[in-house]
Formats: C-alpha cells, structure tokens, sequence
C-alpha cells in the first residue's frame, strides 16, 4: 500500500514557509506521493478557504522536495486549454526529474465552469478530447484536430521525462468516468469512500471493463482513493483486500495545530505495519 497526502495548497498551507516545511515532513515521514486540487474560482458565499493554483503548487513542491512524488488530483480538465496544459505538465515533468501524476476529472461546479468558458453539457466531451490532444503533443504530433481543439505544424520540446507521458489516473464515481479510466486510465480515482462505497465503485469498474475495450499497453488499473479521513491499520488492509494500491490522506476537518502531528504519525503508521 501507498500512502499519499492531499490539501497542501490550501488553508495556511498557503504560506510558503508551512508549505515547504510540512512537504519536507511528508516526504521524510515516509508519503508516497504529495497531491493538490483544482479549482480556480468557487461560488461566492460559500466559506471557500485559501488555495494555491495547482500548477503553481506543484513547481513549488517539485522546488522543496526530492523524492516524493507529485500529483495533480483532480485537475479540472475541460476548463483548461489542453496545448498550455500539456506544456505546463511536460515542464513539472522535468522539473521534479519524473515525479509527477496526472489525475484529471470532468467538473462538475457549474459556475467554475461557465467562468472559464465551458458549459455543464460539453465537460464530458472536452475532458476526452483534451486527452487526446495532449497525448498527441507528447507523442510529438504534428497536428490534431478535434471539436474543441485544433493544432497543425506545431510540436513541444522537451517530452516528459516519464514515457509515453506521466500517468494518467481519472477520476469521478460516473459510469462516463469508469468508461474514461478503463479506456484511458493508468488508474482511477475514488473520493471520499469508505471501504464498502470502494467496493461498490470497483464492482462498477469491473462491470465496465467486461463491456469496454482497455489498450493492453495500460495495463492493470491502478486503484487510489481517499477515505473519509485517516485510516488506522485494519482499515488499511480492508482496502488492501479490495485490491486498492494507494492510500490519500486529507487534511480538510483536521486542526490546523494538529495537521504536523498527524503527518508524522501516519508516517510511524507506515514504518510499523507497511
């Protein structure tokens, strides 16, 4: 099992000394990985806190740490222009020498999404063709062209240091998302389940997997998710059982004096059952 952390770019997390301290924490504690969310303008009213832009956050993490790996999770993908993603993507790439995972899902803050220029209806349609525009560029197409999207005579130095691309895992709990991840997906991505809700969700993907053609260069999905907060170690191996490869801890409903301590006890949780 695989233990990741989610929320450092958000909350007091903002600061960038707690953020760089708290990252180094993680990474000596033993995490697997580092993950941040994103949204970029939330409904008003809502008591939304502070939170860095993911792509930021991320060259930031990729600055302060060595060895953790990075994952965006999950990148709103129809709200963003997929060439400057790709690009943006390749650069972290680089730059963390090979640390970075890509989670991407569809949307579904339909005011977020309105203010970056998409509607509720197409997010679906944009999130699969964006996929494919930006394996295209990392593959070193020449052209693309989508309903969306549209690219001729151009390409993107340098490729990412993972090849063919940094993985890919999809996220969201819809049959369109269990569709993307087995036809897509590197992995797949399950948000605040619990150990039963987990085994519903890969009852469901195994259900799509028997009806939808998987590329056999992907592989075996990767199952991830994040449990309704931190697991103790017989709820570590209930996950296990059903088959899930990493764990993500999140920080939201954590005290903000106690997130240091919960970092390193998760951190001994790992050294002493895992």
């Amino acid at each position: 099992m695989k233990f990741g952390l989610y929320g450092l770019h958000r909350d007091r997390n903002v600061d960038p000394g707690v953020l760089a301290r708290r990252a180094v924490l993680a990474e000596e504690a033993g995490f697997e990985s580092l993950w941040v969310g994103d949204h970029i303008a939330l409904p008003a009213g809502e008591g939304n806190p502070p939170r860095l832009e993911a792509m930021v956050a991320l060259t930031y993490l990729a600055a302060v740490t060595s060895r953790v790996r990075l994952g965006v999770g999950l990148i709103v993908l129809p709200q963003r222009q997929p060439v400057l993603l790709a690009k943006q993507l390749t650069s972290l790439d680089v730059l963390s020498g090979g640390r970075l995972t890509v989670a991407v899902g569809a949307g579904y803050v339909e005011p977020e999404l309105h203010a970056m220029g998409v509607s509720l209806t197409e997010r679906g349609a944009r999130t699969d063709e964006y996929l494919a525009a930006m394996r295209a560029l990392w593959a070193a197409a020449p052209a693309f062209t989508g309903r969306f999207v549209s690219f001729s005579g151009v390409v993107q130095h340098p490729s990412p240091v993972q090849r063919p691309h940094p993985p890919i895992v999809v996220g969201g709990h819809s049959a369109a998302a269990y569709r993307r991840a087995v036809r897509h997906g590197n992995g797949w991505y399950g948000w605040g389940l619990d150990v039963e809700q987990t085994g519903q969700a890969l009852h469901a993907l195994a259900e799509t997997a028997r009806r939808e053609q998987r590329p056999p260069a992907l592989g075996d999905l990767e199952i991830t998710i994040t449990p309704p907060g931190p697991p103790g170690p017989d709820t570590v191996r209930r996950y296990a059982d059903l088959g899930v490869s990493r764990l993500i801890i999140e920080l939201e409903g954590i005290d903000d004096d106690a997130v240091d301590g919960v970092i390193t006890s998760v951190g001994e949780t790992l050294a002493a059952h895992f």
